[in-house]
């Protein structure tokens, strides 16, 4: 018997919650994302993911980082805000603005205490949050502290290696993989991606979708990364998180698989707007991949 929370994830899962822009919008009213910047010595993976969610169509990105940092993000960036911080109260006093909508964190970011406290204000401010990479590896201690924290919606995206620090559990077989998913997301009651071949989002409520559309070519430097940003972009335009998080996969994988041999985690985000030209100009084009 086919399950009903298992399902193969393709743009009939999500499509419906997908953002659509209107003609009466401004910047503000198709959301503001605000992504914690690492430091001077890793400031790429935050320009990948910032590049990422203002391409998928969040109204405004900005950048938060030390003065130290903030002039090499400036020369990466023209549409793309900075925003320099000293501290985690800073970070948090950023988040509280009524036009942030989602939060990413990890990119880069270091494991430290600075980014141990910032990823607590953003949970503590209950906006849509992204936790990807160091915002994970820096709980890895004491991975209760972050469970206990989540209390809004929130996405996380491990690798294999993360997960297995944060969970215990180290995901082999495809039936593995899908109930350690579904067990981690129904503990932290956050949705988890886990990352590899065939990627799992698990839901806290139990749905499940599996992604087969990806090629191997994303296993690059970088890649996690520009995903991590399309879903916070999703987030900051009002998609459900579950459905955020489907839809950036499947978006990443198509993505990626459009520019095959030679990717470079740098490829995938110019790829987006042909996609998303596709995808709601003719849906019907992509029924069940």
């Amino acid at each position: 018997m086919e399950n009903p929370n298992l399902k193969e994830n393709a743009p009939a899962l999500w499509l419906s919650d997908f953002p659509r822009v209107q003609a009466h919008q401004h910047k503000y009213d198709r959301g503001h994302a605000l992504i914690f910047g690492g430091p001077i010595t890793s400031t790429g993976a935050t320009v990948l993911a910032a590049n990422a969610a203002l391409r998928i169509g969040a109204g405004l990105v900005s950048v938060a980082t030390s003065r130290e940092a903030l002039p090499v993000y400036a020369a990466h960036f023209r549409a793309v805000m900075t925003k320099a911080i000293s501290q985690p109260s800073d970070f948090a006093a950023l988040i509280e603005d009524t036009h942030v909508r989602a939060v990413l964190l990890g990119p880069g970011a270091g494991v430290t205490d600075q980014t141990k406290a910032s990823v607590l204000a953003a949970l503590q401010s209950r906006k849509a949050t992204v936790l990807d990479a160091d915002a994970l590896n820096v709980f890895a201690a004491k991975p209760e502290s972050l469970f206990e924290a989540i209390d809004g919606p929130c996405i996380l995206t491990p690798h294999t290696g993360e997960f297995a620090r944060l969970f215990g559990v180290h995901t082999q077989s495809a039936e593995v993989r899908i109930a350690a998913a579904r067990a981690a997301a129904a503990k932290t009651r956050a949705v988890v991606i886990l990352k590899g071949n065939h990627t799992v989002i698990a839901s806290p409520e139990g749905a499940v979708a599996i992604n087969r559309n990806a090629t191997p070519y994303l296993a690059t430097a970088g890649a996690g990364d520009v995903l991590a940003g399309i879903c916070t972009g999703l987030l900051a335009q009002g998609m459900p998180a579950f459905s955020a998080a489907c839809a950036g996969v499947w978006l990443h994988g198509a993505a990626g698989s459009a520019v095959g041999a030679g990717l470079i985690a740098e490829d995938i985000a110019g790829q987006l707007p042909f996609l998303l030209r596709s995808l709601l100009e003719t849906p019907s084009a992509f029924p069940n991949r």
